[in-house]
C-alpha cells in the first residue's frame, strides 16, 4: 500500500548547513520528523555545494517518513554571487547596480536550467536576464545601454518629481502663510469695531 503524504514543505537551506535550529526545527518539528537525521541526510547530500542556499522540498508521509529533493540555488543567489553583490537595487530596472557578462549569464542559465520549466538554454537566458533586470543588474553587451538610459531618465524623472514636491511645498507654505494673516486682520477689524461701540 502506497504511503499517503501528508504535507510538501518548500525550505531554502545553507548547503551543508542544516541544523535542527530555527527554522528546520520549528518547520518540521510539528510533522515528527527526526530533525538529527534529516540535517545529516542533507548536509551530506550538500556538501558539495557549499556556500550556496538550496532551496530544497520535502515530502512528509503519514508514518513519519519523509523524501526530500534538492533544488538549484535560487536566481537571484547566484546573480548576486557571479555580480559578487551583496543585494539588488531597490529601484529594479531603474538602478544598475552591477554589470556581468553574457558567459556569466549563460552559466547561471545553465546552473537553473533542471528547474526551470524548458530545457532550451537561449529561453533559460532569457528567464534569468528578466531577473537580473529586475534585480538591477544589467548584462554586457545584451541590455546595459538599454537598462543604463532607463537608469538615466528615471534619474531624470526622480529630480523633475523633487522639484514639483518642494514647488507644490512653497505654495502650500505661501497659502498657509496668506491664509494666517487673514485670519489676523479679521481678528483687528473685530477689536476696532468693538472700541468703536464704546
Amino acid at each position: 500500500m502506497a504511503k499517503e503524504i501528508v504535507k510538501k514543505i518548500k525550505l531554502q537551506i545553507p548547503a551543508g548547513k542544516a541544523t535542527p535550529a530555527p527554522p528546520v526545527g520549528t518547520i518540521l518539528g510539528p510533522f515528527g520528523i527526526n530533525l538529527g537525521e534529516f540535517c545529516t541526510k542533507f548536509n551530506d547530500a550538500s556538501k558539495d555545494r557549499m556556500g550556496d542556499i538550496l532551496p530544497v522540498e520535502i515530502t512528509i508521509y503519514d508514518d513519519r517518513s519523509y523524501d526530500f529533493v534538492l533544488k538549484t540555488p535560487p536566481a537571484a543567489f547566484l546573480l548576486k554571487k557571479i555580480a559578487k553583490i551583496k543585494k539588488g537595487s531597490d529601484k529594479g530596472a531603474n538602478h544598475v547596480v552591477a554589470t556581468i557578462t553574457k558567459d556569466e549569464l549563460r552559466q547561471v542559465a545553465e546552473t537553473k536550467l533542471p528547474d526551470l520549466n524548458t530545457d532550451n538554454i537561449e529561453a533559460a537566458m532569457k528567464i534569468i536576464e528578466g531577473t537580473a533586470r529586475n534585480m538591477g543588474i544589467a548584462v554586457k553587451g545584451l541590455n546595459d545601454a538599454e537598462l543604463a538610459s532607463q537608469e538615466e531618465a528615471a534619474q531624470k524623472a526622480e529630480i523633475e518629481k523633487e522639484k514639483r514636491a518642494e514647488e507644490l511645498e512653497a505654495i502650500e507654505a505661501e497659502a498657509k502663510e496668506i491664509k494666517d494673516t487673514k485670519e489676523v486682520e479679521t481678528v483687528d477689524d473685530n477689536n476696532n469695531e468693538e472700541e468703536t461701540e464704546e
